[in-house]
């Protein structure tokens, strides 16, 4: 069943001459730099993401974790918008059962304050950590955080002007500071779930490609074919994150994947720390990386520049999706910042 609230418009306040590209930034801590170091260096990745013409600068919600800075992705989000100007920057997302939906009303209602026209807000049902710390930030709520989701998009929806219906305990209550424009909302998703809520309540979806690339696909056509207008005349809207590395350098790449590989095999065994730059040099370079490499597993896209923007456009035209979510995790924050430049140059001319 449809969230409670009124009609939403999913289209896209779609920055002028952007391309249908977007970052999404861990905000990972370097071995041996500050988290003050991390967050500058996210700013500069904002800055080269803008400059280079990509569409949004979303960073994620993560605790517990000393390799990255993420946890506060509201702070984050208003710190990238002081220091750019035209490139639209949010949370991808906010794990919708830590926080109180008045308050995350609150929060980027302030954030639309102060910077109009330019904010995101994608929503999660997951923790986005493990479940000690959930249970932590939950305050140690035992109910089934998965099923109070609808419920809790349905009243953030009202909080952002949906309203309650008459009668409704929260009805007098206000989320302020009050204005007209509400974010771009989108549903995050990494399994059918996500899409399929996006779907039934009319609103914009992101899925996860870089978590279950096998569901990724299906789940998006789908998101198209089941959408249900909010209001008249509104259209479905998608987006699709996806590990991608673009470089003429092919250690950089080898580094790239090894990185990654090493970085889901540590998160396997609960270690959260900063990769050891000589680590992901030592097994990129093994027999034992080369020989488990698969790069056309689909898992990421990487290789040259034009080889990964014309990969990633047959991948948004199987997905259906208006946008690619360029996740690019690495040691090397100069890197990444020459990917997504050489990437968003390629994307032109494939385009």
């Amino acid at each position: 069943m449809p969230v409670d609230g009124g009609d939403i418009d999913p289209e896209v306040d779609v920055v002028e001459g952007s391309l249908p590209l977007a970052v999404l930034d861990f905000v990972g801590i370097e071995h041996g730099e500050s988290p003050s170091a991390a967050i500058a260096g996210a700013v500069a990745v904002a800055r080269t993401a803008e400059t280079a013409g990509y569409r949004r600068y979303w960073v994620s919600e993560h605790h517990n974790m000393t390799s990255l800075a993420c946890s506060s992705p509201e702070l984050l989000t208003a710190h990238v918008g002081a220091q750019t100007s035209r490139i639209r920057v949010g949370a991808a997302g906010i794990m919708l059962p830590n926080h109180a939906p008045m308050k995350v009303a609150e929060t980027f209602r302030t954030l639309l304050a102060m910077y109009p026209g330019r904010v995101d807000l994608a929503l999660g049902r997951a923790p986005g950590t493990d479940p000690l710390t959930a249970h932590v930030l939950r305050r140690g709520a035992s109910a089934d955080a998965g099923a109070e989701f609808p419920g809790q998009v349905g009243e953030l929806l009202a909080f952002l002007g949906d309203g309650f219906p008459a009668g409704h305990p929260y009805a007098q209550l206000v989320a302020a500071p009050v204005i007209d424009e509400r974010p771009e909302m989108f549903v995050l998703g990494s399994s059918p779930y996500g899409p399929r809520f996006a779907a039934v309540n009319g609103l914009s979806a992101v899925f996860a490609h870089h978590m279950s690339p096998e569901l990724a696909f299906d789940a998006l056509r789908a998101y198209r074919r089941e959408f249900t207008p909010r209001a008249e005349g509104t259209q479905p809207y998608s987006a699709m994150s996806v590990l991608a590395f673009a470089s003429e350098d092919e250690e950089a790449t080898l580094d790239f994947e090894a990185a990654w590989t090493l970085t889901i095999q540590n998160i396997s065994r609960g270690v959260r720390e900063p990769l050891r730059p000589e680590d992901i040099r030592g097994y990129a370079r093994s027999e034992r990386f080369r020989a488990a490499r698969r790069p056309d597993d689909g898992r990421m896209v990487t290789g040259e520049p034009k080889a990964v923007a014309e990969r990633l456009l047959e991948m948004k035209q199987q997905a259906q999706v208006d946008e690619i979510v360029i996740v690019t995790p690495s040691l090397d924050r100069a890197r990444r910042q020459g990917s997504f430049a050489a990437l968003a140059e390629a994307w032109r001319q494939a385009a």
